[in-house]
């Protein structure tokens, strides 16, 4: 066994809660702005005053409509700032925001407003209000809702007029460190999502040695002053917490509803920030975008050149950083500065020109992928977490990022590797358990310690990487043990695919299912001169079968005969959220995706 850790850079808080710092920052600089909330097109600033006069009048209207110390407010949106008031305003007051997916099914959004015994509930819009219809009878304690799109926010505030702000100083002043601040309930890649209880206490300590030691990700080293657009769901913890990272930082946060390039890529030229947050997915959107560009317009070569110097420019600069090299070679030098003004440039303005720092997180990112971004300007800092470690518990270090790996333990966290390879997890980060679920709770907990079901190893220097998941790992008939990580991600690297499914558990050899990108196809099908198509008529196409089977030979390199996939099917849909296919960070679900594809995996071995 291994462990590694490294202790906490801010001292434990023993009083107040998270909206605290609402009050305090207001109080400090009133006009110093914290939000940027886009109107009718247009970004505008929100002060920390504003703010907290906003969170206040919001906190009042709840108060005014019931909702006490305590109680549970489950919230079905998209991000956007609506959200992260109710956040504030429901933690002012005491009472527990419980995050919905807005995608949720109406069995998943009953089961969470049940088992969490939620007295209120907002939505989104008319869509949300009918999924929730469909089920209310069977939900007496839910005795409020309350729809964005329909004016909730503006006739709460005018409710709580008659709710002094005494009161609600009572409610807040109440709050202590371990008081429940929310549960979210797991993607569910397996089995019925959990819900995870975080108190306020969790999250202060997570984010605030977050920020104490990842502070230059947060500074931009100009008068300009840092922003993030958060994009990531906020009912993910991930997004979460970012969002209180953000206001306990002062950096000014925005929000943005859609992931899609075509609705992200201009609010971020617009918005500008200077750093982002994303899943690994975003990062090869937009380098799968930037190659596409280049293609259409003749210059594929020097992109991929440029891609090639990048990487090398990286794992140069990586070698010094870690001691075990010079860093770039003049000629290396000079060759980067020629495609940084050709290419590099072009890809950090896709990202609205000022971001020189990024976080990924949710799932593995390629080690090739962090390698181009680092070279082409914009340093991502890769790490790992649960919704039970309030997200992040490890992360790359300022100055020594190792591509490939997922980090140092956050300050104040412990990385256990058990004798059998898993990760387990200790420090003030870790949940107290499953709501209503006291097994699930001590199978979880183990002397501390969180098991969290990930596999991995930490080297020397106490880097983690990640290798598969416990329920994960293949067996094949003829014994063979495999992780379909390694296989799933290379695959993955070819532009025209979006997803790859590796199978082969108590089966004769190993096979996978693929899924196009849409938007990747139609440009590969204009480059060509060819007509557009659907995906019904491209998983027939001789030459995009082959572009599929040079990536599934590629991948096959990186393992043994025996791991190889031996077959594969492309599939004429995609893998969605709506169906239940994958999570909101684009995990897989596997046990829906075999299920829902069944018959495709049998002709796969001739059944």
């Amino acid at each position: 066994m291994r462990a590694f850790s490294l202790p906490a850079l801010v001292p434990a808080t023993h009083v107040g809660g998270l909206a605290d710092v609402v009050f305090e920052d207001a109080a400090r600089v009133p006009d110093e702005v914290r939000m940027g909330r886009k109107e009718d097109g247009r970004w505008q600033d929100v002060t920390a005053a504003t703010f907290r006069d906003e969170v206040m009048a919001l906190a009042r209207g709840l108060l005014a409509h019931g909702v006490r110390f305590g109680d549970r407010v489950a919230i079905m949106s998209r991000t956007r700032y609506e959200w992260t008031l109710f956040d504030f305003a429901l933690w002012t007051i005491g009472a527990q925001p419980v995050p919905v997916y807005p995608t949720s099914s109406a069995g998943q959004l009953r089961w969470i407003l049940h088992d969490t015994g939620a007295v209120g509930c907002v939505l989104e819009h008319e869509d949300h209000a009918m999924t929730l219809g469909s089920v209310i009878e069977h939900l007496p304690a839910v005795t409020r809702v309350w729809q964005l799109d329909n004016g909730a926010v503006k006739q709460l505030m005018a409710d709580g007029e008659r709710i002094g702000e005494d009161v609600v100083h009572r409610h807040r002043l109440a709050v202590t460190p371990d008081a429940v601040a929310t549960v979210i309930y797991t993607s569910g890649t397996t089995g019925r999502p959990r819900g995870c209880v975080l108190t306020h206490g969790n999250f202060m300590a997570e984010c605030d040695n977050v920020i104490a030691h990842w502070r230059t990700i947060f500074e931009t080293g100009t008068a300009e002053p840092p922003s993030v657009l958060l994009f990531l769901p906020l009912s993910h913890v991930f997004g979460r917490m970012i969002q209180i990272c953000a206001v306990r930082a002062g950096v000014r946060l925005g929000h943005q509803p859609d992931m899609s390039a075509a609705a992200l890529l201009p609010d971020l030229a617009d918005f500008r920030p200077t750093f982002m947050l994303a899943v690994p997915y975003v990062f090869e959107k937009v380098f799968n975008a930037a190659r596409s560009k280049a293609e259409e317009g003749g210059n594929l070569g020097v992109f991929d050149r440029a891609a090639d110097v990048a990487v090398r420019f990286a794992e140069a600069r990586e070698r010094r950083a870690f001691g075990t090299g010079p860093g770039p070679s003049a000629a290396l030098r000079v060759l980067h500065r020629i495609y940084d003004r050709l290419v590099y440039a072009r890809v950090r303005e896709a990202l609205g020109g000022r971001v020189r720092n990024a976080v990924s997180g949710g799932s593995t990112m390629g080690r090739w992928l962090g390698l181009f971004f680092e070279g082409a300007g914009v340093t991502v800092y890769e790490g790992y977490g649960l919704t039970e470690s309030t997200s992040a518990a490890t992360a790359n270090p300022p100055g020594k990022v190792r591509y490939g790996t997922v980090g140092h333990p956050v300050p104040g966290t412990s990385v256990l590797i058990s004798e059998q390879d898993e990760i387990l997890l200790r420090g003030p980060t870790v949940f107290s358990g499953y709501l209503g679920d006291p097994q699930g709770t001590a199978e979880a907990l183990r002397e501390g310690w969180l098991a969290t079901g990930d596999l991995g190893f930490l080297d020397e220097q106490g880097y983690l990487t990640i290798t598969g998941r416990k329920k994960e790992i293949i067996v094949t008939t003829s014994g063979k043990n495999l992780s379909p990580a390694v296989l799933e991600e290379r695959v993955r690297e070819h532009p025209l695919i979006e997803h790859c499914l590796v199978i082969g558990n108590d089966r004769p050899y190993v096979t996978a299912l693929v899924t196009l990108d849409g938007e990747a196809a139609a440009r590969w099908l204009r480059l060509r001169g060819r007509p557009p198509a659907g995906l019904r008529e491209l998983v027939r196409d001789p030459e995009v079968e082959a572009e599929v089977r040079r990536a599934v030979s590629a991948a096959n390199t990186r393992v043994s005969k025996a791991e190889s996939i031996r077959a594969f099917r492309v599939l004429a849909a995609s893998f969605t959220e709506e169906e239940g296919l994958v999570t909101p960070s684009r995990k897989l679900v596997r046990r829906a995706v075999e299920e829902a594809y069944a018959a495709e995996i049998d002709a796969m071995y001739g059944r």
